[in-house]
């Protein structure tokens, strides 16, 4: 920190003053062009709305910034806002999302391979601009010294003089700018950098709060309802987590491209079914796994604040054998106290390379990490779930090998915006196209098996492909399209494991049309897995309308 009595330094406050008008006006920039676009801001009416907003949000920096920045951490304060300014603004003008606490929860889990995935020259131009020239200025910058005792009457006065204004303009503007924020709601989520400070600070309460939770327990009284006879009887079923599959591009759904071949000839085949209707839980991985495989719902997950065991931990205290096998970034919790095993460090030739693996390779360890697990628990049944990469974006053209390539032109920008519409639609149908054929593959593999057998697949959230500007996913879920929201699922199920239920897939396909959502999977799960315990709830069970009547 330079401090300086020459009369050329800067009075703290005016460099205060300089910073909120950086803020205010570069720092916002996808704020400024969002409110220009929207039909609201257009003409004489619309340009006054646009200045009272753009005067608002000057006099709620100005506040912020008056009672924050005081001249011992000056020069470091402003160099964070200015380094969480440029990051969100990127994100914002490259991938349309907005700032809130879900998304920032996606940024800290973020691994290496995300990370690797995001760079790019743009992002490179939007640091050395937004962050490093500015940064550097400011730092060097001589701060006179001034008596604390003017400075905070200074400051203080400051503060209440901006709170006045945007307070006055507000009121004047009220009807308009209460519209503008009523209609558009992402709005709210776009003002740098208190969109990143409130999201902080809401996510540190969050998590302080459910890390001082005990870990409840779960489905006590959870038993399997007809234990098998033998081994050879036990069931083995996989749940297949899919990873940002939307269903407006899955062939079976309807789409124009047949992008589901493979799953296509086995629901002809009378073998698989389709659920047409199925709602995720939330729009990223860390909202809606947790919610998956939770029994609350996601009404009630939403509001929870307790720590309660998953689906897995109920499956497991049944006396099943459970598995859980990552091709992702994880489990968020929900596998932590079952056996699992992460791709992440495997070597294998054609199926893995630079640190990441093609979801194949779950195939491939998957014999020698079922004999791994306890023969007792095999005896009664198995579990597994393999959580894929999938069509994880913006590098949707790594997840599919050459052979899968079909639909071409590629996108291989991870900067989606600087590619035609055509060629990331293209890349991102591969990688469904690839996802088609691993689940054959898996049906394949456990039509090999000589125990009953069945797959079920639902994905974690859908994307969004540019769709009125909109990129990848983690939108708040009330506002979030549906191409972020709907999500496909199939069920397929060997003629073993129907015959020992009594089970008929003609029953099934009769509920293929309901609307569904991740609210099914937890009792599904039970329901496919015979088990029963008190917390199950046979409405959400999609196989206890097919069980016969006893």
């Amino acid at each position: 920190m330079i401090f300086s009595s020459d009369a050329k330094s800067w009075h703290p406050t005016h460099l205060l003053w300089l910073l909120t008008a950086w803020l205010g006006t570069v720092g916002n920039l996808p704020l400024w062009i969002a409110i220009w676009r929207l039909p609201e801001t257009q003409g004489l009416r619309g340009a006054a709305t646009l200045l009272a907003f753009f005067v608002v949000v000057l006099g709620i920096l100005a506040l912020f910034l008056s009672l924050v920045l005081w001249p011992r951490w000056l020069k470091p304060l402003g160099v964070l806002f200015l380094i969480m300014s440029a990051a969100s603004s990127y994100f914002m003008l490259t991938y349309g999302v907005v700032i809130d606490t879900s998304m920032l929860i996606n940024a800290a889990q973020t691994d290496v391979r995300e990370v690797r995935d995001l760079l790019s020259w743009s992002m490179l131009a939007s640091v050395l601009l937004g962050v490093v020239l500015p940064g550097y200025w400011w730092w060097r910058q001589p701060v006179r010294k001034v008596r604390l005792k003017s400075l905070m009457g200074r400051q203080l006065g400051l503060a209440m003089a901006a709170l006045l204004l945007a307070t006055l303009v507000f009121w004047l503007a009220f009807q308009d700018m209460a519209s503008l924020m009523r209609n558009h709601k992402p709005l709210r989520y776009m003002i740098n950098p208190l969109n990143s400070l409130y999201a902080s600070a809401h996510l540190v309460v969050g998590q302080a709060s459910k890390a001082t939770q005990p870990l409840l327990p779960l489905g006590e009284d959870a038993q399997l309802r007809h234990p098998p006879a033998s081994e050879k009887d036990a069931p083995l079923v996989i749940l297949v987590l899919g990873e940002t599959a939307r269903a407006a591009n899955f062939g079976l759904s309807g789409y124009a491209r047949d992008t589901t071949p493979a799953l296509r000839q086995l629901q002809t085949q009378g073998q698989l079914v389709y659920f047409q209707d199925v709602s995720s839980c939330g729009t990223s991985t860390q909202a809606s796994v947790p919610c998956m495989f939770s029994h609350l719902g996601k009404a009630q997950h939403d509001r929870n604040k307790l720590r309660y065991e998953s689906l897995l931990d109920v499956l497991h205290r049944a006396g099943l054998a459970v598995l859980w096998i990552d091709n992702q970034s994880g489990c968020k919790g929900v596998c932590d106290r079952v056996p699992q095993v992460s791709t992440q460090a495997l070597q294998v030739p054609g199926l893995c390379k630079e640190g990441e693996c093609l979801d194949e390779v779950m195939l491939k360890v998957l014999p020698q990490q079922l004999a791994a697990l306890d023969p007792v628990r095999r005896a009664r049944g198995t579990v597994v779930v393999m959580h894929q990469m999938g069509s994880h974006g913006p590098a949707y053209h790594k997840r599919s090998p050459e052979a899968f390539k079909k639909f071409t032109p590629e996108c291989t920008s991870s900067a989606l915006q600087t590619c035609p519409t055509e060629h990331i639609v293209n890349t991102y149908d591969n990688s469904i196209l690839y996802t088609d054929h691993f689940l054959a593959s898996t049906v394949g593999w456990l039509q090999s098996q000589s125990r009953p057998t069945a797959l079920m697949y639902l994905s974690d959230h859908g994307e969004s492909l540019g769709e009125k500007g909109l990129y990848l996913h983690g939108m708040p879920y009330s506002m979030a399209p549906k191409e972020q929201t709907h999500v496909p699922m199939v069920v397929w199920l060997s003629s073993a494991l129907q015959k020992q239920r009594g089970w008929s897939m003609a029953c099934l396909q009769g509920q293929s049309a309901k609307a569904l959502s991740h609210d099914h999977l937890f009792h599904s799960m039970l329901g496919l897995s015979q088990v029963a315990t008190s917390v199950a709830k046979p409405e959400l069970d999609l196989f206890a309308a097919c069980a016969p009547t006893r």
